[in-house]
């Protein structure tokens, strides 16, 4: 057993031995409860608890520490009562998330806990967001974020080590190998002999220890954190254990070989520092009693507390942090291209708010791929401008972890398209996470869009309704400078997720007048481009611009132009009104027509509208195929090849 007796005392070894024993009571008490149906679901840690507990034990109250389910440990040695753990595993409103989560699916920013999803892999990714805020304050504290063995075969382990090791970050990646993910024996999971070894692949010092003993854990991790501040470097420890309970109580283990559950079961943590405390005279039997008494009271007190019946409104009001009011133009006006606009907001946001951390490829000294960033490392440095391995998941994972430390991010997509590698940080940690524990997510994803340049299938989709069914981020659209810059801004002062599209094809080839001064433009609020008495289009991006061209060649007409800017969230008001105006309606947008956003609209529309109507409402969209590289074939491809055909079969109602 790994234990120096010059550095922990006997009121310490004590302290560890309830901390250890504590969380081991809590839940055979939960599978009692389980098997009365007073709780739903539980995922079993017993055998493991030495990990989780002797982590904690190592670090500092104040360091941040991204556990899983398995990890009871943690919440309990961090003192987190047992009575709003019970009522969050009984999903009741009293709970941590509000009865939105269930087990340990959440977190609690008082305690330094960063609460999980059921993907597992973006934890990592968070937790170097979080070192990154401590490495730039000094702060001389580490992250600790745990995965599984199984979870290191996702692709965001990798991308996650390989982002800390570049940057320099003090993570601490802690592998749990009990043997199974799920019903799958590690020996179907990799193929290297120890985990621990694939820390020299990513020039970071890898651990392999016992994970049963709880005096190892605590030294290992006190090792990882010296050797992590002290090299600026993170640590991988692997340590080993056993599930001696199922996935979770369902699964059962008929997998498992009886013989080998026999031989973990020789190995209890529990069991072995109590013979080692009766080595040295140190047992006490009053301990386990005095616990098991302490846990009844409290879970009696929580059956019996009165549960808060839930809130629709305060559910439908939680998707969203309360945004900033928006600020109005003032001062001297100057022409500005698109592309400028957007570089414009950039500068005055990074004066605007000292907390700005932007991360892309290629962003510093090379300025982005449309050079949008240029000059910024030179006026802000590296530390705030920061060029990112190609890794698109661990970065936005890692502006998540920078928000959680009160810090605001941006992240350059090169271009939209590549969006689809960070797809799962998008939709289920950034979108989801204030509505579960309350968490913000100031995280602003900048994404060159669109077709009209060349740039083949890869380069060029409006992916922008992808998005637009995930409750909780917000989507945003520009179609003109001002519009660029304002919402860009607005978007940087938000405390929740958005989605910023930019048009590839607007970017040096419109111009317009620009408010010089700093402004923000009210997400989720459309604007009238023009009055008209014919017909209403309503669109957005390249498409007001297509609209308005051809309402310039169709004089005899009287369009009603409507930008909508925002698609989520979308203004309801200004697109009754547009349809209110002229009785026929036709809803314009560059994505492809099948699943494009268009079709919700002209739902809402016939659902809402469909008394005001004069015509059916009709979509004219890109063709449902990929996007074509030849000029022929891309102009054919756009919605603008058809957007003359549409109008006149719809003035024809």
């Amino acid at each position: 057993m790994y234990f120096d007796r010059t550095h922990i005392s006997d009121d310490q070894l004590l302290r560890f031995y309830k901390a250890l024993l504590y969380p081991r009571l809590v839940e055979e008490k939960m599978l009692l409860l389980l098997r009365q149906g007073k709780v739903s679901k539980w995922f079993s840690g017993i055998g493991q608890e030495a990990i989780a507990v002797g982590a904690t034990l190592a670090l500092d109250e104040h360091e941040w520490i991204l556990p899983l389910h398995r990890n009871l440990g943690v919440f309990t040695t961090r003192q987190m009562p047992l009575q709003q753990l019970f009522h969050q595993w009984q999903g009741s409103p009293q709970g941590y998330s509000k009865g939105r989560e269930r087990s340990f699916h959440f977190g609690s920013t008082a305690h330094h806990i960063f609460g999980m999803i059921s993907h597992l892999g973006p934890q990592l990714s968070v937790a170097d967001g979080i070192a990154l805020a401590q490495q730039l304050e000094s702060s001389g504290k580490v992250t600790l974020t745990f995965t599984g063995e199984g979870g290191t075969s996702e692709g965001e382990f990798h991308e996650a080590l390989n982002v800390a090791a570049v940057w320099g970050l003090p993570v601490i990646f802690l592998i749990e190998n009990n043997g199974y993910g799920l019903s799958t024996p590690v020996a179907e999971q990799y193929r290297c002999e120890q985990l621990a070894d694939r820390a020299a692949g990513y020039g970071m010092r890898g651990m392999h220890i016992n994970g049963n003993n709880i005096l190892e854990v605590y030294h290992a991790v006190k090792e990882a954190k010296r050797h992590a501040m002290q090299e600026r470097q993170p640590v991988l420890i692997e340590a080993m254990t056993f599930r001696m309970r199922g996935h979770e109580e369902a699964s059962g283990t008929k997998y498992v070989p009886p013989a080998l559950l026999e031989e973990w079961a020789k190995q209890d943590p529990i069991l072995h520092f109590e013979k080692f405390l009766q080595f040295l005279n140190l047992a006490d039997d009053s301990i386990r009693e005095s616990l098991k008494q302490e846990i009844d009271h409290d879970i009696q007190a929580a059956l019996h507390e009165t549960v808060h019946a839930f809130n629709l409104e305060e559910e439908l009001r939680d998707i969203y942090a309360p945004a900033p009011v928006p600020v109005a133009p003032t001062g001297a006006v100057s022409e500005k291209r698109f592309i400028n606009a957007i570089a414009d907001a950039l500068h005055q946001a990074m004066d605007l708010h000292p907390d700005l951390i932007l991360m892309g490829q290629d962003i510093a000294e090379y300025g982005g791929a449309f050079k949008i960033t240029e000059g910024l490392v030179g006026r802000y440095g590296k530390e705030r401008v920061r060029n990112t391995p190609l890794c698109e998941s661990a970065v936005l994972g890692a502006g998540l972890g920078l928000s959680v430390m009160g810090y605001k991010s941006m992240v350059e997509m090169q271009f939209a398209d590549f969006v689809s590698c960070g797809f799962n940080q998008i939709v289920n940690n950034l979108a989801k996470i204030h509505y579960r524990w309350g968490q913000n997510a100031n995280v602003v994803i900048r994404l060159p869009a669109g077709a009209g340049v060349g740039a083949g299938p890869f380069h060029s989709q409006s992916n922008e309704a992808w998005f637009t069914h995930t409750p909780g981020l917000k989507v945003v659209y520009p179609a003109t400078p001002e519009d660029a810059k304002g919402l860009l801004l607005a978007a940087l002062a938000d405390p929740n997720p958005v989605l910023y599209f930019e048009h590839k094809a607007l970017y040096r080839s419109i111009s317009g007048p620009v408010p010089d001064a700093p402004y923000t433009i009210e997400i989720g609020k459309a604007k009238v481009v023009q009055d008209g008495d014919d017909v209403s289009i309503i669109t957005y991006g390249a498409g007001v611009h297509w609209a308005l061209e051809y309402a310039r060649l169709h004089a005899e007409l009287s369009i009603h132009i409507l930008d909508l800017r925002s698609l989520q969230p979308l203004d309801y008001t200004a697109i009754q009104q547009a349809v209110f105006t002229t009785g026929k309606v036709l809803i314009l947008h560059e994505a492809t027509l099948t699943g494009g956003f268009g079709g919700e609209i002209a739902a809402w529309i016939g659902e809402h509208c469909f008394r005001q109507l004069d015509a059916p409402v009709m979509r004219c969209a890109s063709l449902d195929t990929p996007v074509p590289f030849a000029a022929e074939l891309e102009a054919n491809f756009l919605a603008k090849a058809r957007l003359h055909e549409c109008v006149q079969t719809l003035l024809q109602y």
